[in-house]
């Protein structure tokens, strides 16, 4: 039991610094420099970074050299990616991030780059996290108010993935009506230059919330797949939200 709720509270600090991560790399990475809600869920979350961590930790515990060390992390949680990756690309139609941009990328799903900001992170772990939490865990992990707080995060985090799961349903039966592949992270950003240029109030936890039909922005969003490259619509989707923001200033 004890094991459990460590692993379970390191699932929870993971995907929660890990939104935060994805929260600043993605606004300092894009153009228009825009605050989004990263992932597919509605709560400050990232499932994969939980699992990440949770890897990470059990690793560590393995006595071998730390540079093949951090090699093997990286590799796991590269595969880890992947298969993430390709379970919502076959399963859902939806690919929620993207790196066919990226040099040496496979599929779009996984490339060196990010590969080696997983090492990174997993170095950073070792030295910086790792050292100094073992103590604390082993306390926590048999105090009756952690275990408490621990349930309300999953009860909260089940509810919530429910529901995405629910709007996924709803863009794979799109998705496979049309025989397409939705960018998901493409699919937001329309939504909220639609939403902006109708002037309508911009949900960061709910972005697919909106006066218009779910299924009118599905619509729009294949009318620009099919008339543009991806790149030409993220140009288009950030000429709206930069447009908007001038007004606004």
């Amino acid at each position: 039991m004890s094991i459990f709720l460590v692993l379970a509270f390191l699932f929870f600090i993971g995907s929660m610094l890990g939104w935060c991560i994805e929260f600043f790399y993605r606004h300092f990475a894009s153009k228009d420099k825009i605050w989004v809600n990263p992932g597919f869920l509605l709560g400050p979350y990232l499932p994969l970074y939980g699992f990440g961590l949770c890897i990470l930790y059990l690793m560590a515990l393995i006595d071998i050299n730390k540079i093949l060390l951090f090699i093997m992390m990286a590799i796991l949680m590269t595969i880890i990616e992947y298969i993430a990756g390709v379970i919502f690309i076959r399963g859902m139609k939806v690919m929620l991030w993207d790196y066919s941009k990226e040099k040496f990328n496979f599929q779009g799903i996984i490339c060196p780059k990010f590969s080696f900001y997983w090492a990174l992170l997993g170095a950073a772990y070792y030295f910086l996290i790792h050292p100094h939490i073992l103590n604390a865990l082993e306390w926590l992990s048999g105090n009756l108010a952690f275990s408490f707080v621990i349930g309300l995060f999953f009860g909260v985090f089940f509810v919530d993935f429910g529901y995405s799961i629910n709007i996924l349903s709803k863009i794979r039966k799109f998705a496979v009506e049309n025989d397409i592949l939705m960018k998901y992270e493409l699919l937001k950003r329309q939504i909220r230059a639609n939403n902006l240029e109708r002037r309508e109030k911009i949900r960061f936890l709910m972005p697919f919330k909106s006066e218009v039909p779910f299924a009118d922005h599905l619509r729009r969003y294949i009318d620009l797949a099919v008339a543009f490259t991806d790149e030409e619509v993220r140009e288009e989707v950030s000429k709206v939200i930069n447009k908007v923001k001038k007004k606004a200033e």
